[in-house]
């Protein structure tokens, strides 16, 4: 636990809830949880433009909580980490029972 009146050490968890903070974004993140997928894939999924997709995968990256690795003419991205997934589902699932 931080020192009384450390908030700052609260920064790295803040930017991590500020990198899903769009419904897209943590889309997904929720749909990475279950492995990788292709920027394709994505797309269709989504059912939103691959600029839009790449842009919102970008910022994800950026924070850290996906990668991804070129395959070819494809990209292929996945979670960076479990954490990543445990944080976005225990949140998706809270909401899921307060707000049926």
């Amino acid at each position: 636990m931080p020192e009384r009146g450390d908030v700052a050490a609260y920064d790295a968890v803040a930017g991590l809830f500020d990198a899903m903070s769009t419904p897209l974004r943590a889309a997904l993140v929720h749909r990475l949880c279950e492995g990788e997928q292709t920027v394709g894939q994505l797309v269709e999924w989504t059912g939103r433009s691959q600029p839009l997709v790449s842009q919102h995968l970008r910022i994800l990256r950026t924070a850290h909580l996906v990668s991804g690795e070129r395959r070819g003419r494809e990209v292929v991205y996945s979670l960076t980490d479990e954490h990543v997934a445990h944080v976005l589902l225990d949140a998706f699932h809270h909401t899921q029972e307060n707000h049926p």
